[in-house]
């Protein structure tokens, strides 16, 4: 016996009871406790010196799990929209979206899933890149970095 949920909401949060009758040994019951988290997105800042490499770690207070098991992508937001850069599935060689002219054979993934970009660009500056970590299919974990850069 299972209970489905559909689009989850915070307010869905509480004690939920399942009751049956058997025979002869009377009603049966368990509880669950439910809590429903918000989405959460870690937000950093990051500076980086104009023309040196810029390296994004992605979910950097992550250190407990290996990012390396969960489908990844790297977005950079341009022009009010999102733009893919980089996914990697497990096991697979990342795939670069080379489709951006400001990106394109600027940007590689290293070590832990870390975003480089060389060289850092005057245009960088005030950009938002956001990595995406599919940990679940209903759980995504988020982090964002806005870049400055700044001259020598």
């Amino acid at each position: 016996w299972a209970l489905h949920l559909k689009n989850v909401t915070m307010s869905l949060s509480g004690q939920y009871e399942c009751s049956f009758a058997t025979y002869p040994y009377g009603t049966k019951a368990a509880k669950i406790q439910l809590i429903v988290k918000a989405e959460e997105e870690q937000h950093y800042v990051k500076e980086v010196r104009l023309n040196q490499t810029l390296e994004i770690p992605c979910l950097e207070d992550t250190t407990s799990e290996n990012l390396s098991n969960y489908p990844l992508k790297w977005l950079v937001m341009e022009n009010g929209r999102k733009e893919e850069l980089v996914t990697k599935e497990p096991s697979h060689p990342a795939v670069y979206r080379n489709g951006s002219a400001l990106y394109g054979q600027r940007v590689c993934l290293s070590l832990n899933n870390t975003l480089k970009i060389f060289p850092a660009d005057i245009t960088d500056d005030g950009r938002v890149f956001s990595c995406h970590v599919v940990c679940h299919p209903e759980r995504v974990q988020k982090s964002s970095t806005t870049v400055r850069v700044f001259g020598k």
